[in-house]
């Protein structure tokens, strides 16, 4: 048998003081109702020579509030880079006293569904609905029955559930900048979406985004993109295979790849092509994979802010249910901005002579 859990009345018997004295001090409300300093001390010390621990199931069936949290994902948790939206969101919590409970569904929607429940069932204060890529997706019935928020997500219909997600039009223009500041006005490929906005693959935010973003840029510029090469799949194979059609009818400047993988891909064709970077060819990617710091030279690439959104939708759950509190609003869409990493893949191009 382990020993038995100290209770409110073992503190209070022990300090001299009545159970409701400690109950008030233990929850933070000493100095509301004008409990002494000296007898707030004397609580928070006798309990913690006896190793008194709240019941958090008792106070959460009296005060409606457990301090968890949800965190239902697709494939999130088992994801190596994108799992630091999870350490964001836990160490965000910490700082509030919160605990997170996690769950992983691997995309089914059966299972979204009962893992919605299941943290419902066990009364968390908020539920955050997080996708490994940035996505739409079905919002699991039941989600908004409490404070809730879609991470790396927005919704297919109406939800009036919040969205955090990372700024990639922002990323786009940033990407298209870097070139745009190194001089190159010709010879600019994408590679993994476009020409049109249409041309991304399946259910892809980030590409269209990315698009919006560069064609702006470049567009502003008098920069002609030549070519732009969809992938329906971001893999080092489909940028090696998409490189290689680019080399069979140009002699390329600069390629934009829509994510660190196909920039690995294209360096294979590059090399195999005797064209090193960035003399001859210079490259812009994005995500920050472990690849682009591999890779020789390192890559330059728009990182994803994986901690910086899982911290974010803590901070969003928050205010949402602070607003559910007062009036319904609706839903709000938190960008995240995303940083440059700057690497060795981008040669400035001297200024033509005249």
């Amino acid at each position: 048998m382990g020993r038995r859990r100290v209770t409110l009345a073992d503190v209070a018997k022990a300090t001299g003081v009545s159970t409701t004295t400690v109950s008030l001090v233990l929850a933070g409300r000493g100095a509301e109702l004008r409990i002494s300093d000296d007898v707030q001390r004397r609580v928070r010390s006798t309990a913690q020579e006896l190793g008194y621990r709240r019941n958090t199931l008792s106070v959460g069936l009296r005060t409606g509030h457990t301090q968890t949290i949800g965190f239902v994902s697709d494939t999130v948790a088992s994801s190596l880079l994108a799992g630091n939206m999870i350490k964001g969101a836990m160490e965000a919590a910490h700082q509030r006293g919160f605990m997170l409970f996690c769950g992983e569904s691997g995309g089914d929607p059966d299972v979204e569904r009962a893992l919605v429940e299941a943290m419902h069932d066990r009364r968390v204060d908020g539920i955050i609905f997080a996708a490994m890529y940035t996505r739409t997706v079905a919002v699991p019935e039941g989600l908004d029955d409490g404070p809730a928020v879609l991470l790396n997500a927005l919704p297919a219909a109406y939800s009036p559930v919040p969205s955090v997600l990372p700024d990639e039009v922002e990323a786009g223009r940033a990407a298209a900048r870097i070139l745009v500041d190194a001089g190159h006005r010709e010879g600019v490929h994408l590679v993994g979406a476009g020409p049109g906005l249409d041309d991304v693959p399946p259910n892809s935010i980030a590409a269209r985004e990315r698009l919006i973003g560069m064609l702006q840029v470049f567009e502003a510029a008098g920069v002609e993109v030549v070519s732009a090469h969809q992938c329906p799949k971001w893999m080092p194979e489909d940028g090696y295979d998409a490189t290689r059609e680019i080399l069979r009818h140009h002699r390329p400047r600069a390629l934009v790849c829509l994510n660190d993988r196909l920039a690995f891909g294209a360096y294979q064709a590059l090399a195999e092509a005797a064209l090193s970077v960035p003399d001859d060819v210079s490259v812009v990617s994005y995500d920050d994979h472990p690849i682009a710091s591999w890779v020789r030279p390192r890559l330059t690439t728009i990182a994803l802010p994986h901690h910086e959104l899982g911290a974010k939708a803590v901070e969003v759950l928050f205010a949402a249910s602070e607003r559910r509190r007062r009036t319904k609003s609706a839903p709000v869409v938190h960008r995240v901005p995303m940083s440059v990493q700057l690497g060795e893949s981008v040669r400035t191009v001297p200024a033509p002579s005249r």
